[in-house]
């Protein structure tokens, strides 16, 4: 099955679970999400991790920060395209300026455009369909994906959809970059989970508030509506 097979079934699950969710669109499933934080949990403890750190302990930092900049310009060319789908046309330009000239930073290897003070847009295919004012539908905690919304887990597979990576029809070679890919952003998130584990309320509660709080955030440039009173 492939990475396209994959994605069409789980985009087909995220729409047909918003199809189906009562009135209240936060975290309808709460019970449901819950199980599947709790099976995440161990897999990530014991797992995930554990590579992610021993990826960090071992591999100088040089070439890790090679592949961030290889990953994060491929980001930069899809902040770029909804960048435009926003009418944010000075962030698409300095995506696609940094697209370009990172090319010449060995492909990417090197992130010349930040040295040069180029900045990120950061902008994603969920905050497209925020601005475009769809809603963000049901909170959703998918293990080996954390958290997400239906409206940010749709964008994210068109995000893999068409993505250079599944492209390459050398299939082992693909997987071994989906691979090396979920690692590094794993590895970047290390310091977030050690927070989590510190913090002093439910866990599952924690990591729900933050991500819908910092979509929120990203949606609205920093600038979200006062949020309404949960009932």
């Amino acid at each position: 099955m492939t990475v396209r097979t994959i994605a069409s079934i789980v985009a087909a699950l995220l729409l047909s679970a918003c199809a189906s969710a009562p009135g209240r669109v936060d975290d309808p499933f709460e019970p449901w999400n819950r199980a599947m934080y709790a099976i995440n949990k161990p897999i990530d403890d014991n797992v995930m991790r554990p590579i992610a750190q021993a990826y960090v302990d071992y591999v100088p930092k040089l070439i890790r920060q090679g592949v961030s900049n290889v990953f994060g310009n491929i980001d930069d060319l899809f902040s770029g395209i909804n960048g435009l789908l926003q009418g944010k046309t000075e962030k698409a330009g300095n995506d696609f300026g940094r697209v370009v000239v990172n090319f010449w930073g060995l492909f990417g290897l090197i992130d010349i455009a930040s040295d040069l003070g180029i900045p990120k847009g950061n902008e994603d295919f969920g905050q497209t369909f925020g601005y475009w004012g769809i809603p963000q539908g049901p909170y959703l905690f998918v293990p080996l994906w954390g958290p997400t919304t239906v409206r940010d887990g749709t964008g994210t597979l068109i995000r893999v959809w068409y993505g250079p990576v599944g492209y390459i029809p050398y299939v082992p070679l693909r997987n071994i970059i989906y691979g090396i890919g979920a690692v590094d952003l794993r590895a970047s998130a290390l310091g977030t989970t050690s927070l989590i584990d510190q913090a002093s309320l439910d866990p599952y509660t924690f990591v729900r508030r933050s991500y819908l709080q910092r979509r929120q955030y990203d949606v609205y440039d920093g600038k979200p509506p006062p949020e309404k009173e949960e009932e």
